[in-house]
C-alpha cells in the first residue's frame, strides 16, 4: 500500500483541521452545556460555511451534490472530523446518514432517490436506521422479532426497536423487519423505508446513555411500531435481501467510525500531553515530569499510529478488492481501534484529575458516549471470533508444522 498522500488531499485536510479547529472546537461547550438543540442555529451556519467551501459531503457520490471521495481519502477525512463532536455532522457525512445514503445509492429506485437519497445528501433531511431490537441480540441480524406482513399494496410493521440512533427529528428510517419467516436464515428480512410521520411509527423515548437521554441528532431512540403501514414500494432492495445489504453497509461503515475514533485519540492525546506539560506537581516540576506519564505517551502514540495504519490498510482493501476481500481486516479494527480509543480516552481522563471528571473539557463526554464503540456494529468479542475463523481457514487441511 502506498501511504503518501495526494497533494490535492493535503490541502483539503489541512482545510478542514483548520476549521475544526476554528470553528467547531469552539462550540462544543454550548453543546455539553445546554445540548444539542441549542447549538442548531450556529451549527447551519457552520454546514452553509462548509457548502461555500466546496467540502460538503466528503464520500457521497458526486450526481447527488457530494465530494465523491475513495474511502481510503474519506478515511483520512473522517480522522479530522473525529477531533470534534459535531466533525461529521456539520460536514454532512454523519452516521447513521452516511450508511443509508450509501445502501440507497447501492439499491434504491429512482423514485426512492429522488424522494429520499438527493435531500439526505443535501442535508436537508435526516435519516435513521432501525435494526436492534430489545429483546434480541443486537450482534446478530439474523434474529428479529418485528414483522412485516403484506396486505394488499402495503406492508403493516409491528415490532420494537431500540438504539435507532438519530430518530429524533428524522424524516425516514429504514427498517429490518421479518417478511419471508419460513425463508432460508440469510433471506428472512427485508429493508422498508418508513416515513417517521407514519401512523404507527411511535418514538417512545431517547434511550439514556450513561445518564444522559441525548436529543435530536445525538438521541438513540426507542421505537414502537404498531400497524405502521407503508406501500409495498417502499421496499428497499429485493425482498429478503436485507442481511446482505447490512453486510455492504457495515463495511465501509466501520470504517468511517474507525477513522472517527482515531480522531477522538488524536485530540484526547493532545489533550492529554498539554495536560501533562503544565500541570505542576511540586516546584519546577509538571506531570510530565513523571515516569509513568511518559510511559503512558510513548504507548498512546504507538497504540495509535498502528491503529491508524491498520484502519487504512482496510480502506485500501476495500477500494481495491471489496468490502468481501477484507472482511478479516475489517474485523480486526473493529476491535482494536476501540480498545485503543478507549485507552487514550482513559489515560487522557486520568492525567486531568478531577477536572477530567468534569464536563469542562470534552474527555468525559467521549468517554460516557464513545464506551458503546465496543458494542455496536458487533461486539468485540463477535469481531474477534469472526476474525479467527477466517485466519483458521487458511491453515485448516495444511499438515502440522515440523
Amino acid at each position: 500500500m502506498n501511504f503518501e498522500i495526494p497533494e490535492k488531499m493535503q490541502l483539503i485536510i489541512r482545510m478542514i483541521d483548520e476549521f475544526v479547529e476554528k470553528e467547531l472546537i469552539p462550540l462544543e461547550p454550548l453543546v455539553l452545556a445546554k445540548g444539542f438543540k441549542a447549538a442548531l442555529p450556529e451549527l447551519e451556519k457552520k454546514r452553509d460555511m462548509v457548502r461555500q467551501m466546496e467540502l460538503w459531503a466528503p464520500n457521497h457520490p458526486v450526481e447527488y451534490g457530494g465530494m465523491g471521495l475513495s474511502l481510503k481519502e474519506h478515511a483520512l477525512v473522517s480522522e479530522c472530523l473525529g477531533r470534534s463532536i459535531l466533525g461529521h455532522y456539520v460536514f454532512g457525512c454523519q452516521a447513521p446518514d452516511a450508511g443509508n445514503i450509501e445502501i440507497l445509492h447501492m439499491f434504491g429506485t429512482p423514485e426512492q432517490k429522488e424522494r429520499w437519497l438527493r435531500p439526505l445528501v443535501q442535508g436537508k433531511i435526516r435519516s435513521c436506521f432501525s435494526m436492534t431490537e430489545v429483546e434480541m441480540p443486537g450482534s446478530n441480524p439474523t434474529m428479529m422479532e418485528t414483522t412485516a406482513i403484506k396486505d394488499g399494496n402495503d406492508y403493516v410493521i409491528n415490532g420494537q426497536k431500540w438504539y435507532t440512533s438519530s430518530s429524533d427529528g428524522a424524516a425516514f428510517a429504514i427498517v429490518m423487519a421479518v417478511t419471508n419467516p419460513d425463508a432460508p436464515i440469510y433471506q428472512r428480512s427485508s429493508m422498508i423505508i418508513v416515513p417517521t410521520d407514519t401512523p404507527g411509527f411511535n418514538q417512545v423515548r431517547n434511550i439514556p446513555v450513561m445518564g444522559e437521554p441525548g436529543e435530536d441528532y445525538f438521541g438513540h431512540g426507542e421505537i414502537l411500531y404498531q400497524n405502521c403501514r407503508v406501500p409495498q414500494s417502499n421496499l428497499l432492495g429485493p425482498e429478503g435481501g436485507a442481511f446482505a445489504i447490512a453486510q455492504e453497509r457495515l463495511g465501509p461503515g466501520r470504517i468511517h467510525h474507525c477513522m472517527r475514533w482515531i480522531g477522538i485519540c488524536n485530540r484526547c492525546f493532545d489533550l492529554m500531553i498539554r495536560r501533562a506539560a503544565t500541570r505542576p506537581i511540586a516546584p519546577g516540576k509538571t506531570l510530565a515530569h513523571k515516569d509513568i506519564v511518559q510511559m503512558w505517551i510513548a504507548e498512546c502514540a504507538a497504540d495509535i499510529q498502528a491503529a491508524r495504519l491498520m484502519v487504512l490498510y482496510a480502506a485500501d482493501r476495500i477500494d481495491r478488492f471489496g468490502a468481501k476481500a477484507a472482511r478479516t481486516e475489517i474485523s480486526m479494527i473493529k476491535f482494536v481501534v476501540a480498545n485503543t480509543m478507549m485507552k487514550v480516552i482513559d489515560r487522557a481522563l486520568q492525567v486531568h484529575g478531577g477536572l477530567g471528571m468534569t464536563d469542562d473539557t470534552i474527555i468525559a463526554w467521549l468517554y460516557r458516549h464513545e464506551r458503546a464503540s465496543r458494542i455496536y456494529d458487533g461486539a468485540d468479542e463477535v469481531h474477534k471470533l469472526a476474525a479467527a475463523r477466517q485466519i483458521l481457514k487458511t491453515y485448516l487441511g495444511k499438515p502440522a508444522a515440523a
